[in-house]
Parts: C-alpha cells; structure tokens; sequence
C-alpha cells in the first residue's frame, strides 16, 4: 500500500514538474513589448526567400483593429497587395523606395476617410479637423508596426509614393486621403541603431 501511495506521488510530482516546465518553456518563446521596441527597425533591405500567408496579414490587421481613434470612428483602411502582381505593380509606385523594398512579400497602403475623425454631426469640431484622420491613421500604423515585430515581421513605411497612381490601381474611393506603403517582409540584415535626441530635447515637465 505504501509503495502505490508513493508511487502515486512520484507520478503526481512528475506531472507538475511537467506543466511548469511547459508553461515556462512558452513564457519564454513570447517576445516583450519591450524587445519589439527595441528591435523594431525601419528595414530598407529584404529576403526574398521569406513569404508571408494572407492568414498571417489578416492576423497582423486583426490585431491593428484595437488602435484607438476619435470617438471610435476607425477610419483608417488597409489596401493589401500580396499577389506578384499586384506587389510589382505597387512597387512602381513608391519612387526611389523601390530598390529597397525589393524584396518584400507584401505591400501594404493605409488610408483614412475624411470627415469622420475630428468631426461631430458633420461639423468640424476643432481647427485641426480632417488632422484628426490622419493622427489616428499614425496610431493604427504604430500598431501595425509593432505587431508586426512581434510576429517576427520587419517593415518600412513610406511617404514617398504616387498617390493618384495607386488611387487607381487599387480603386481606393475619392474620400480617402492615401497616406503611406507600408513593405512588410523579412530583413535581410540586422539594421543600425538610429541616434535618438536626448528625452529633454523633446520632453517639458511642468
């Protein structure tokens, strides 16, 4: 009897053993938010044998939907070309970009409609106005950035693009402002370490 009882025990102990050693093992796969802002990088060099799945970009957007916005009114909108042609195509249209995105799978266009943040009842609530838009564009692109690095992504974003071009291309309405593309892909390369200003260059405490 007293030998089961061990036994039964020893198999108790095991198991426990067992599950801590997992739940340790999986604690320490996830990346911090402190490693994805310290490795997140604007990358200008990616692999080209690296792909990245429509469930993985609808993933990495699904995750994007929690950024905020002005009374809730999530007007940013996310334009995606995954397929060769279409990444070709957006490609073009990036100017000077282009030989640095070059290897990138996906290409990803962020836009925001007017006349919704910054808004109430149609009436423009502050001098900033359709700004409004474009701030909560940033916000919901500073998320996509950053899920992206926590999925093991790499991306750059870019302002150098030709707007009437890819209105066309992708059939974006007239009443989205096209604001950046965004590459998403692999780096090739570990990036450099950007210098920052000193945090009194940009902070006041009062």
């Amino acid at each position: 009897m007293k030998t089961r009882c061990y036994s039964l025990l020893l198999i108790a102990a095991l198991v426990i053993v067992g599950c801590s050693g997992s739940a340790e093992s999986s604690s320490q796969a996830e990346v911090s938010f402190e490693e994805v802002l310290w490795t997140r990088r604007s990358v200008r060099s990616y692999d080209p044998t690296q792909k990245i799945s429509e469930a993985e970009v609808r993933e990495l957007l699904t995750a994007v939907q929690e950024a905020p916005s002005w009374a809730n009114q999530q007007p940013t909108k996310y334009y995606v070309a995954i397929s060769q042609k279409a990444v070709d195509a957006v490609q073009n249209m990036v100017g000077a970009n282009k030989e640095r995105i070059a290897g990138a799978p996906v290409l990803i266009v962020s836009t925001f409609e007017r006349g919704k943040s910054g808004f109430f009842r149609g009436v423009q609530t502050n001098e900033i106005g359709d700004g409004w838009g474009a701030y909560d564009n940033g916000l919901s692109n500073a998320y996509l950035v950053l899920q992206a690095r926590a999925m093991g992504f790499d991306t750059l974003i870019m302002g150098m693009r030709d707007a009437d071009s890819l209105r066309r291309f992708l059939e974006i309405p007239e009443n989205e402002t096209v604001m950046a593309v965004i590459a998403l892909g692999y780096r090739a390369g570990e990036p450099s370490l950007p210098t920052h200003r000193s945090l009194d260059d940009i902070v006041s405490f009062f």
